[in-house]
């Protein structure tokens, strides 16, 4: 003996076995863009400003983050990165967020967290040679060796998705930086 329940059941069968099928929503990916402070100055050794070809250099990185729709910044609290950032932050209309730089692997970690309160959107990471290798193993990508010294010029792009595990996407932007010989020996990793 049927039920109304049950007859109210078995009659949305049909439905559900041949009927349109729900379309999952797939939230859109977080892009995140780190690149190195841009060229610094010798002095003051503590906490030097940029250059004039890192302040190029910065402005070089407004078309890059302008054509990704950054709409994130994060930098640490030390003047070369945050004035790498600046023209994006103008130009973005911006309010950069500041991680300050610490022992590693804390402060990738704690830039990775940061990254990660603004998932599906697109991110600027400014850093430091030394942390943008860990802070792109801290997203879950394939970490890169240290930068050089003398290497201003790569921008990593990490793009985390819901599926999968994170792309990495190395490039270059702005003047191509200096050759140094000894940069050039050291092998990826």
């Amino acid at each position: 003996m049927r039920t109304p329940a049950l007859a109210a059941a078995l009659a949305l069968v049909p439905a559900l076995a041949f009927g349109p099928r729900p379309v999952a929503s797939v939230a859109p990916p977080t892009v995140v863009l780190l690149v190195r402070h841009a060229e610094k100055a010798a002095e003051p050794a503590q906490d030097p400003a940029l250059t004039a070809e890192g302040e190029a250099r910065a402005g070089a990185l407004v078309n890059v983050a302008r054509d990704a729709g950054v709409s994130a910044i994060i930098t640490t609290q030390f003047v070369r990165t945050r004035r790498t950032a600046d023209p994006t932050a103008t130009a973005m209309h911006v309010t950069p967020e500041v991680v300050a730089a610490g022992p590693m692997p804390q402060h990738a970690k704690a830039v990775a967290d940061a990254v990660r309160k603004h998932a599906g959107r697109t991110v600027l990471v400014v850093g430091h040679s030394n942390t943008i290798p860990a802070i792109v193993g801290a997203l879950g990508a394939p970490q890169p060796r240290d930068l050089c010294d003398s290497e201003y010029d790569t921008l990593f792009v990490v793009v985390l998705g819901d599926t999968g595990p994170p792309r990495l996407i190395r490039s270059r932007f702005g003047a191509p930086s200096v050759a140094d010989a000894a940069c050039a020996a050291m092998q990826p990793r």
